[in-house]
């Protein structure tokens, strides 16, 4: 390979490449007395430790990732339903769920959340099966709760398919999901494009589910019977609550669908099978499973086993080899499963954070940064996906997962632009006497513009982005009986907005450049500013998250700390500030936004804060000193930060998310950025005759 060393640019050379780990020792912080400063270095060379520990061999970082307890109770539900219901991780799986149990009797879908009546019916009906007392405490609290929820006929769509399987309702109590939708080409006004990508992978599977209707009945006993009355068995027939407008004609259409399938009238069933099948075969290459996430994995081995295949075949066995890569069984015992895994996101940030902390002069084996990069490179999706039904574009992007390779997404992408850019800035900037690899440098620039230009060819007609297509925004569909899980379509959102501008302007790209990309997303964040300031976030929760992107992206791109959008953000942020020093928000501020800002204190949300903060120029004010403060003070021993809250969304008010590495990446680019601002001050006064 080819290098160029440190020394050409005036920086000796010196043997200490491949040393290994360094110890990540700050070499400022020796000569320094314990400031507040230097002990924010510290924090900083701390966590760089934790992260280095943690790294695989092959250059990656992936940490847990961790729902509620609907994917313990599903994973239990399919097994019953295959037949597999033994074994310790089903002990483990039904241990977790009485272990998140609500002290009122019911499940709820975040900490610190409503219970939830979907949550609570799958995991009374997983207990069941797994042969709980029913007159025990647990489970009389639990039909209490969920009672008191609305029953059964309350659930939700994905729970009523689940119930279906196993007998406890029939099919008709089922939203209509046809096979023949996916024939339907891409110029008809409602096609399987016009759905967000994750309801894709979820439709294809289902609509095999309910054109063959497989059936496992389970003994009485075993059943959720009791949380029937003679009422709630008649109306958990009918799926859904009441609708009005475009949802009681789409109410109409599924009792069209159904009649017209009771009656024998599907002239293109068997052509529809066949291309459902296709299909899901396809995208079953390259993946880590059917969208490398959970509900189409398992929807994946029911439509299997439907259609006629033997659970020895190689696509079910390969649907149960990444089902089983999702469930882990825990120093407790307790059996976790992730909804899928999140490697090249982890990945992407922990660089990010790393890269930053050796350009503020914390000394970090190089060599291991290298593998970071190269791992990423190597992910680069280079052939066409879904997205390409919708924008024409040289093949590019990264996807969450390990593998997924029709579906990269915009989120993911920008992040890995943003981490190779920090990287390949402590490349040039930081490196003391190490040797920099030109031909990875070389691969570093061309994997950037090809996501740019990805990027670009994927913005919306609003100036924003989604996250896994283009223009993906037809809200009609949101009035389907299906669309219950609150994420039919996938249109822009200001979070996503804001990566994509940081990422641009991580690569060189500025507002005064006239790019038509930057101008329109620059008035799409405009547009989608809130009347206090603030930004909504799609895919972290919430407000805070939102806003601190949408700061972070137009600061990136050149807009200046002076800008009203800016001024206002900020100052959002500033008056959510909780009085220990640190920032929290609920999940509940989806579904009420008047917990915008509020809720328990989390490093990942103050870290948001205080970054979004500091890109406003406030770097010396008195809210970041203390929420900088707050952070030193939580951090523990290790160089990590301990955080049980849920902070990362799936779909908002339905499912939601704990990334184990929130705690630790966000903090540190935070700390890392707020001692390099600090140190900018200082020289700039020192340079004025302000400090000696």
């Amino acid at each position: 390979m080819s290098h160029i060393g440190h020394n050409e640019i005036g920086v000796q050379e010196s043997a200490s490449r491949d040393a290994g780990r360094s110890s990540c020792m700050p070499e400022r912080s020796r000569s320094v007395s314990p400031t507040f400063e230097s002990k924010a270095i510290d924090s900083a060379h701390r966590t760089c430790q934790w992260l280095s520990d943690r790294q695989a061999q092959d250059g990656h970082w992936r940490g847990a990732l961790q729902g509620d307890t609907i994917l313990e109770s599903e994973y239990l539900l399919i097994l019953a339903w295959a037949g597999k219901l033994h074994g310790p991780k089903v002990l483990g799986a039904t241990a977790r769920i009485l272990k998140e149990q609500l002290p009122a009797g019911g499940w709820a879908i975040h900490p610190g959340g409503p219970p939830d009546v979907s949550a609570s019916v799958k995991a009374y009906f997983a207990l069941k099966l797994t042969g709980h007392d029913p007159h025990c405490d647990a489970m009389r609290s639990a039909r209490t709760a969920i009672a008191a929820c609305g029953g059964v006929p309350a659930v939700n769509s994905f729970t009523r398919f689940y119930l279906a399987l196993l007998g406890q309702i029939p099919y008709s109590a089922c939203p209509a999901v046809p096979p023949e939708m996916v024939l339907l080409p891409d110029w008809f006004p409602i096609n399987l494009h016009c759905v967000s990508a994750w309801s894709r992978t979820m439709i294809v599977p289902l609509s095999l589910i309910w054109a063959f209707k497989p059936l496992r009945m389970v003994p009485a006993d075993f059943g959720i019977g009791d949380l029937f009355s003679g009422d709630d068995q008649r109306r958990a027939s009918v799926p859904g609550g009441q609708a009005r407008g475009w949802g009681t004609f789409f109410r109409v259409v599924d009792r069209c669908i159904k009649a017209c399938d009771w009656i024998g009238l599907r002239p293109l069933r068997a052509r529809a099978i066949a291309e459902c099948r296709r299909w899901m075969l396809e995208r079953f290459e390259g993946s880590d499973g059917l969208g490398a996430i959970f509900p189409p994995i398992v929807w994946s081995i029911v439509a299997l086993r439907a259609m006629g295949c033997a659970d020895e075949s190689p696509e079910v066995q390969e649907c149960w080899n990444q089902l089983n890569e999702l469930v882990e069984v825990e120093k407790d015992g307790c059996t976790r499963v992730e909804p899928c895994r999140s490697p090249v996101w982890d990945t992407a940030i922990s660089l990010r954070a790393m890269s930053d902390a050796m350009s503020a002069g914390i000394s970090i084996g190089f060599a291991d940064l290298e593998r970071a990069v190269e791992w990423l490179l190597d992910r680069e999706i280079r052939t066409v996906g879904d997205w390409s039904h919708r924008t024409k574009a040289e093949p590019s992007g990264w996807c969450f997962e390990y593998s997924n390779r029709f579906y990269p997404d915009v989120d993911d992408t920008a992040m890995v632009l943003i981490g190779l850019a920090a990287w390949r800035r402590a490349a040039i900037v930081s490196l003391t006497g190490q040797l920099i690899d030109l031909e990875l440098l070389q691969r570093v620039e061309k994997a950037m513009q090809r996501g740019k230009h990805w990027l670009k060819a994927m913005q919306n007609s609003d100036g924003g982005w989604g996250a896994f297509d283009r223009d993906n925004n037809m809200e009609l569909l949101c009035k389907v009986p299906f669309a219950d899980h609150n994420a039919m379509i996938d249109p822009s959102s200001p979070d996503l907005a804001g990566r994509v501008l940081e990422a641009f302007g991580a690569i060189g790209m500025r507002s005064c450049d006239g790019d038509p990309s930057i101008d329109r997303a620059i008035k799409y964040l405009r547009t989608t500013q809130e009347a206090n300031g603030c930004w909504y976030g799609r895919w972290g929760v919430n407000y805070i998250y939102g806003t601190w992107q949408s700061i972070e992206g137009l600061r990136s791109v050149g807009v200046s700390v002076e800008d009203s959008a800016i001024v206002r953000g900020a100052d959002w942020l500033a008056s959510c500030q909780q009085d220990a020093g640190g920032w929290g928000e609920s999940p509940l501020s989806y579904a009420d936004p008047t917990w915008a800002g509020c809720g328990d204190l989390t490093a990942s949300q103050t870290a948001w804060a205080l970054s979004g903060l500091l890109s406003a120029g406030r770097i010396d004010s008195p809210e970041v000193r203390r929420g900088v403060r707050w952070l030193l003070s939580e951090q523990l021993q290790d160089g990590s930060w301990e955080e049980q809250a849920f902070t990362g969304t799936g779909f908002p008010k339905v499912f939601y998310l704990r990334y184990h590495y929130y705690p630790i990446y966000f903090p540190l680019i935070s700390i890392v950025k707020w001692s390099c601002e600090m140190e900018k001050e200082r020289v700039g006064h020192s340079r004025l005759g302000y400090v000696a």
